[in-house]
């Protein structure tokens, strides 16, 4: 095993990840198996259904996953395949997201289209592969990553918040993306991402939060763990939560579940339904009103009608 006090940057000039632990299986053994004894049992964990992983990793982008599992389960019986959820109407699918305040409605919308081209273009069938499951809307590198891991034992690397703060304190790897990369991909055993990938971002969020839990999670990596070893706990900057209440998409979400009750509403009306202290020509007046509702036409939403005596909204 290398000396414990060795820095682990070398290896950065010529492209290569930082050198790690010399002992890779002992470093993935005790992940593996402190992961296997005792882990947070998340629904989505005990299935290996793309669709219903697909629906949890977008409803837990920005949401905190105890808000995650009762609208998972919600939805998954509402529209329990993906045949289910292209069939149904869109802006129900949009209804429900801002009932159970899952954030940017634009993402409901995607995952109702992806579901869609599923059906229509890939005969029912979901790609396995992040290349391909890249091709379906709304979905990025790191949700198809997921996807293809989670479902499929078929991914790359996870890398997310969790992940790159686990491998900062535990290998001291610089904070660079491309690195961080670099460095999970060559710790991630062959043809294992599905448990690999769980079990690292359970570190993260279990042990290795921002305020490190090293003793009381058991975290398995103390033994080669800079951060243990150093006391310096530091790590990458952690986005915050956004606040929901008085959000601007908490009232994208009060507009669209007004207007899945009526046909149309005029703006004045609009406004002193969804907030209070509306007026007109005031800070939160119509000036605020059409920005909201500018926001909702370009993510496909929301109709607005000028009309010769007002202007009206209604649903797409």
């Amino acid at each position: 095993m290398t000396d414990p006090d060795e820095a682990v940057v070398s290896g950065l000039a010529d492209g290569d990840a930082p050198s790690l632990p010399a002992d890779h299986e002992g470093v993935r053994d005790a992940l593996r198996e402190w992961y296997e004894a005792d882990h947070r049992e998340f629904p989505w964990r005990r299935t290996a259904d793309p669709y219903e992983i697909l629906v949890s990793e977008v409803m837990s982008q920005q949401t905190q996953l105890d808000r995650v599992v009762p609208a998972w389960e919600d939805f998954l019986e509402r529209w329990p395949t993906a045949a289910d959820l292209a069939d149904a109407d869109r802006s129900d699918v949009v209804a429900f997201w801002s009932d159970h305040s899952l954030g940017y409605n634009n993402r409901a919308t995607y995952l109702h289209e992806a579901a869609t081209q599923v059906e229509t273009e890939y005969d029912g069938e979901f790609p396995d592969s992040p290349e391909e499951l890249q091709e379906l809307m709304g979905v990025g590198p790191y949700t198809a990553n997921a996807v293809a891991s989670f479902a499929f034992n078929a991914g790359d690397a996870v890398v997310d918040t969790n992940v790159k703060r686990v491998l900062h304190r535990a290998f001291d790897v610089p904070d660079d993306d491309a690195v961080f990369e670099r460095v999970a991909s060559r710790l991630m055993p062959d043809g294992d991402s599905r448990l690999w990938n769980n079990a690292i971002m359970e570190l993260g969020g279990v042990a290795c939060g921002q305020r490190p839990r090293c003793d009381e999670a058991g975290c398995p990596w103390r033994e080669w763990c800079h951060a243990y070893r150093t006391g310096d706990f530091t790590a990458p900057d952690v986005p915050t939560q956004p606040n929901f209440e008085g959000s601007r998409r908490q009232f994208r979400g009060r507009i669209v579940r007004l207007l899945g009750e009526h046909d149309e509403v005029d703006l004045d009306t609009l406004g002193h339904r969804i907030r209070v202290d509306y007026a007109p020509d005031g800070e939160h007046g119509r000036e605020w009103l059409r920005g909201l509702l500018s926001d909702l036409s370009d993510d496909g939403l929301v109709r607005i009608e000028e009309r010769d005596d007002r202007a009206v909204a209604r649903l797409r």
